[in-house]
């Protein structure tokens, strides 16, 4: 714990960051499950309320590799504040949403809202290596996803309530509070990072090379490869994982909470093991025996109801995987910013997102595919298996060092 408390006490621009992150991303949670919600309550449709999912996925895959462009044009911490007001003014429409004929408007908003998410998210990866130093990477990091985790318990919890009790208007009031207050808590950055000067013949010039650096630079091939892998299982969880419990498990729907909340508060727990944890380790290896033992538990996860049907092994499997799961990711987004120069960072968490996006609608489009036809079990088990050889690969392929283009820079003067 003293290196946790060692990051948030030497670093005040950070520490704003994170409570920017943390306030936005809770924000986003409010967002997604009210709006999704509200949208099943209006209209009775499960394609209804599954177009918004699809009008949040599109923008990432679509705009996610070239909103890194203009996030290494542009100054980084700018760029969040302004991404916040959008996001906030994005919302207004959603206060004319009042029934199943107006629900274009609610697919209009969640387009634009991850649009702008296209442009936030790699600013503020890119933006973190400049606000701690070198040796503080992983443990603000670790720190990073933590975020996700209590915003994902905490954001999903008011977003459920908001939706029932003032419906999507209270959800749109709740959640654009929590933009603005992000955007005020990154203007209180003292840290002022510019863009590098680079020559910029073409955005399209610029956006190739990008391309041509994942291509490049081993380390990120690897990244990549195995960011598309997990993101894969990602989408066939996400899809499957509702009929897992019902069908395969015979859990009810408050099984299917009490497994989340047990994802969540694992997740909480583990995340903070690994913020005072995972700086003793090499990030290639966090990742690598972090993927691996991630899959091995949900293979126990998906597996175990052959021989023995209950929800109970389910709810220990959801608390056991959140410190594997919490290693793999820091030692990811650690290689990632390491691995690419400050030059070419933001276009490379652009494509990150990008492949991610792409991938989890490959594997949501094939859980929906092949799930009646080969069972929910066959198909909802290679999320395992997909971490397990993308562990698997990093650690037979990902060179031993991530050495960027640049010297990682150093935290500004605050």
């Amino acid at each position: 714990m003293r290196a946790l408390w060692g990051v948030l006490t030497r670093h005040r621009d950070y520490r704003f960051l994170l409570a920017a992150g943390l306030v936005s991303l809770t924000g986003d949670w409010v967002l997604s499950i009210g709006l999704t919600y509200y949208v099943y309550a209006v209209t009775g449709s499960t394609m209804a309320s599954g177009t918004v999912l699809l009008a949040s996925f599109l923008p990432q895959v679509l705009l996610g590799s070239l909103a890194g462009v203009f996030v290494d044009r542009w100054d980084r911490r700018r760029t969040m504040i302004a991404a916040n007001l959008l996001l906030a003014a994005g919302l207004l429409p959603l206060l004319a949403f009042d029934g199943a004929d107006r629900v274009w408007i609610a697919y209009l908003v969640v387009l634009f809202e991850s649009c702008v998410e296209q442009f936030f998210t790699p600013a503020a990866s890119s933006l973190v290596p400049h606000l701690v130093a070198e040796h503080d990477l992983i443990t603000a990091n670790a720190l990073n996803g933590q975020n996700r985790n209590i915003a994902r318990l905490v954001g999903a919890t008011v977003g459920g309530v908001a939706a029932g009790i003032g419906g999507v208007a209270l959800v749109t009031v709740v959640d654009a509070a929590t933009f603005v207050l992000a955007a005020g808590l990154i203007v209180l950055i003292r840290a002022r990072p510019r863009p590098v000067a680079t020559q910029r013949p073409s955005l399209r010039d610029e956006w190739r090379a990008g391309l041509d650096l994942a291509r490049r630079e081993p380390t990120l091939r690897v990244l990549f490869v195995v960011a598309a892998i997990t993101s894969v299982g990602e989408g066939i969880i996400g899809a499957l994982a509702a009929p897992f419990v019902r069908d395969v498990l015979h859990g009810s729907a408050s099984a299917f909470g009490t497994i989340n909340a047990a994802q969540a508060v694992g997740g909480i727990v583990s995340g903070f093991a690994a913020a005072a944890v995972a700086h003793r380790f090499a990030p290639r290896s966090l990742l690598a025996y972090g993927a691996v033992l991630f899959g091995l538990v949900d293979l126990a996860l998906f597996l175990y109801p052959l021989a023995y049907v209950a929800v109970w092994p389910a709810i220990l499997c959801m608390l056991a995987v959140g410190l594997p799961e919490a290693f793999a990711t820091v030692g990811e987004t650690t290689l990632f910013q390491r691995a690419s120069s400050d030059s070419h960072r933001g276009r490379v968490f652009g494509a990150l997102g990008a492949v991610q996006g792409g991938a989890m609608l490959a594997g949501t489009l094939l859980a929906g595919a092949l799930g009646d036809v080969i069972g929910i079990v066959p198909v909802i088990a290679v999320q395992g298996a997909g971490y397990v050889v993308a562990g698997l690969i990093v650690a037979a392929w990902m060179p031993r060092a991530a050495t960027p283009e640049r010297p990682i820079v150093q935290p500004l003067a605050a």
